[in-house]
């Protein structure tokens, strides 16, 4: 049992360090050292290796900053800022304690380093050496530092500011189809990442003004700190003291803000990047080399060479090379348009190979636009359009119970400027005409005036309206209107467009990602229904039949169960529509009467009801179930007078048959009756309280009674 135990611990342990990788001790290996720097004194030797990698670090970061082409590209810069700043930091606590401790031995007590950088600066005048040095200090903190760290600021409030707009963007992008699901996400995972990363360098921005303060006052403890203990404990003199202090000190300083000069230049040039495609090299080479510039340069050099007492050799020198690069980068321009011209003209006289790229693919849901409606759906000029239709995909995928997929805006030259078409499948299912500008006043049928504008009818439902002016919009209220602008408008009529058609927004590909969605809670009951029982497509039909029959699928789970209850009986999709929609009653109801309502029906005379169940029976199987005319026309005529009158007490329309009549029933008077829904009996749950308010009755000569 031991032995077990050991080997599997050692499994265990050598399965961890297979995994490792000796990469991920970097940063912690680097924080590490910052720490043991302060509190343990370094050799000299030491201190040299780590000075030179810290000038390393700072020439590779700003190498870095000049190369990449968007600030996002080196998104890791705070962290990297930090880390360098506080290596610097340990740095200059190091060699300070070495400094103080070893500086009276003379001046390469703090490794040659630092001896050399002091020594050559310094060039044995250390008034000049420490002018020199506090030069550096000013550019790094007063130009560099401030500049970096009030464009950080104002770049990051801009960045958070336009968030909420980019974001918008991307939405509209996204609606009208110009990209996919995966690339909305990437542009908002960018955007996030954008916002994080400006923020952060506002912050980072302080490390670098700190940077530089700590470096000043180190200068000066290095120095007063040396003169006190050369003077006081070593007995040295206070010119020699001054000597070695002050160039220990100053060659301390030099070795330290050089690296801080660096990565505050990069932080500058990071914050101050402009978004390209190119990097700052090729952005400064491109915009630089403009001819103009260079001509006009040179001529004022040659000018100002010409007049006595100027240094004319050198003037005249770059007024030369200045007009003669400006003349080298015009030769190249000309040349390169030549070739561009050259290459179009050549490309538009070969014919292009046709490929399926050129085929292209009907939308689904489609709403073109003329010119003069565009304004709808510019965010940035005010307009909602984009928003609303956003709106009505959320609510219908919801109602419905699928995904809504995109609705694709396009502005059509072919239109009237304020015409709108709704496109399905490439088809023109609908059209309208709206004012942009003005708003629609929609009388609901009762109102207590009138309104001055141009009459029309709504879109959506055909009501009487009339288009106002905005100002007139509190009035036609008072007035009983129903007051809409011309994007809710479009909205309005697309979402009833969308819905009598809903069925032919769902696919194949609509009814696998229900499934799939579905498998993930319960996997068996898929896995056995599809397509070992049924085939995607008649489980397709089915849902399009609820759909066209202004059923929802929300509750997909039920509606598989009784699928594959049912399939080993039938495999006809109408017929298995017809067993689906009993299991679905209390929704059914539920969608038009409140649970604790009771639901008010009309019924078909028995008698006549029994001749449609005849001629359904003898007609099984057939398409089309033909009438004798004049029944048929009584009994439509009977049915829509009734619906009429149920309506106009408001109330909804429900005509409730036996199981057998509802189908072809519901088919038939679907466009004769479109607010009239048709149930049977077995449909209705039976804790639902039903009366019976109507009866269709008409005599066996085809006339109403």
């Amino acid at each position: 049992m031991a032995t077990t135990t050991v080997n599997s611990y050692i499994e265990n342990v050598k399965a961890y360090f297979s995994n490792f990788e000796l990469s991920s001790l970097g940063i912690p290996g680097l924080v590490l050292l910052i720490l043991a720097m302060l509190v343990i004194p370094l050799p000299p030797l030491l201190l040299d290796i780590l000075f030179t990698f810290n000038i390393l670090v700072g020439l590779v970061v700003i190498m870095i900053a000049i190369g990449t082409k968007r600030p996002l590209d080196f998104s890791s810069f705070p962290a990297v800022l930090l880390l360098a700043t506080m290596l610097r930091l340990a740095l200059n606590v190091a060699s300070t304690r070495v400094v103080l401790v070893n500086g009276h031995t003379g001046t390469g007590a703090a490794g040659q380093v630092i001896e050399s950088f002091g020594e050559f600066v310094v060039g044995g005048n250390y008034v000049v050496g420490a002018i020199v040095f506090g030069i550096l200090i000013l550019i790094n903190f007063l130009v560099i530092t401030k500049g970096a760290g009030r464009v950080s600021e104002v770049t990051a409030r801009f960045t958070l500011d336009a968030m909420p707009g980019k974001q918008m963007a991307i939405d509209a992008d996204l609606n009208s189809g110009n990209i996919d699901n995966e690339e909305a996400r990437k542009r908002r995972e960018e955007l996030s990442q954008e916002s994080d990363f400006f923020g952060s360098m506002d912050g980072a921005s302080k490390f670098v003004r700190g940077d530089a303060i700590a470096g000043l006052l180190i200068l000066l403890i290095n120095l007063l700190g040396g003169l006190i203990i050369g003077i006081a404990q070593h007995d040295l003199s206070f010119s020699e003291a001054g000597r070695l202090y002050s160039l220990l000190t100053i060659g301390d300083g030099l070795v330290a803000q050089i690296p801080a000069l660096f990565l505050s230049l990069a932080t500058a040039i990071v914050v101050t990047r402009v978004t390209t495609s190119e990097s700052m090299t090729e952005q400064t080479r491109n915009q630089l080399s403009n001819p103009s510039a260079l001509f006009i340069a040179a001529s004022i050099l040659i000018a100002l060479g010409a007049i006595p007492g100027m240094p004319t050799n050198i003037f005249m020198t770059m007024g030369i090379l200045s007009a003669g690069l400006g003349f080298f980068l015009l030769q190249k321009n000309v040349e390169e348009t030549k070739e561009g011209s050259s290459e179009k003209t050549t490309s538009e006289d070969e014919p292009k190979e046709l490929d399926w790229d050129d085929v292209d693919q009907v939308d689904l849901i489609g709403l073109e636009i003329g010119y003069g409606l565009i304004p709808l759906v510019n965010p940035e000029s005010g307009g909602q359009l984009m928003a609303r239709v956003k709106g009505i995909r959320k609510k219908l995928s919801a109602e419905l119970g699928f995904l809504v997929q995109p609705v694709r805006i396009r502005d059509a030259l072919n239109l009237e400027p304020d015409h709108y078409h709704i496109v399905l499948n490439g088809v023109t299912r609908a059209r309208g005409e709206v004012r942009v500008g003005k708003e629609l006043a929609i009388s609901p049928g009762k109102v207590y005036g009138e309104l001055e504008g141009e009459k029309t009818s709504d879109p959506a439902f055909g009501l009487e309206a009339v288009w106002i002016e905005s100002s007139q919009s509190d009035y036609a209220r008072t007035l009983g209107y129903t007051v809409v602008d011309s994007s809710t408008t479009i909205a309005t009529h697309l979402n009833k467009v969308l819905r009598e058609n809903a069925s032919e927004l769902l696919g194949r590909d609509e009814t696998q990602q229900l499934l799939d969605k579905l498998a993930k809670k319960t996997p068996k009951l898929v896995e056995d229904l599809v397509p070992g029982k049924l085939p995607l497509g008649t489980v397709t039909k089915v849902l399009q039949n609820l759909l066209n029959e202004s059923v929802v699928i929300k509750d997909m789970r039920t509606i598989i169960e009784t699928l594959s209850d049912e399939c080993g009986k039938t495999q006809d999709p109408e017929v298995l529509t017809s067993m689906v929609r009993p299991k679905l009653g209390r929704m059914i109801v539920q969608n038009i009467v409140d649970a604790d309502s009771t639901l008010e029906v009309m019924t078909l005379d028995p008698e006549l009801e029994q001749i449609l169940h005849n001629v359904i029976q003898q007609n099984q199987g057939n398409q089309e179930i033909i009438l004798e005319p004049g029944l048929s026309e009584a009994m439509f005529k009977a049915i829509k007078d009734n619906t009429q009158e149920i309506e106009e007490l408001g109330q909804p329309a429900v005509l409730v048959v036996s199981p057998g009549v509802r189908s072809w029933l519901s088919r038939t008077l679907k466009h004769r009756t479109p607010d009239l829904t048709v149930l049977s009996y077995t449909e209705i749950p039976e804790d639902q309280a039903v009366k019976v308010i109507k009866t269709v009755v008409i005599n066996l000569k085809g006339e109403p009674k």
